[in-house]
């Protein structure tokens, strides 16, 4: 199942990345909403993480758009240190239970 990473700092989207594709995942990272509709508009991605630094707004607007275009689960992050120790413990579980599910 793949999953996109929307995060306002691209080095801790990178950092996120680089732990989820170490751990076998399929995701994608970037870190405006613009980029973040042309992504999601493909409906190729069942997860979609955004991150602390997102604005209300836009998130609101995000996860909006994320539900009409196939996204089956919308976790909302705020990264801890260690990330990669954050990641596998908050992120992963969540999107292995999402790949499950169908």
């Amino acid at each position: 199942m793949r999953t996109l990473v929307l995060g306002r700092m691209p080095a801790r989207v990178t950092e996120v990345l680089a732990t989820l594709h170490a751990d076998g995942f399929d995701a994608e990272g970037v870190s405006t909403d613009e980029e973040a509709r042309k992504l999601l508009e493909t409906e190729e991605f069942g997860v979609l993480i955004i991150g602390g630094g997102v604005d209300a707004d836009s998130r609101a607007a995000i996860k909006e758009f994320a539900a009409e275009h196939r996204v089956r689960r919308v976790i909302d992050s705020a990264l801890t240190p260690p990330f990669d120790a954050y990641v596998r413990r908050e992120l992963e579980p969540l999107i292995r239970e999402t790949a499950s599910q169908g």
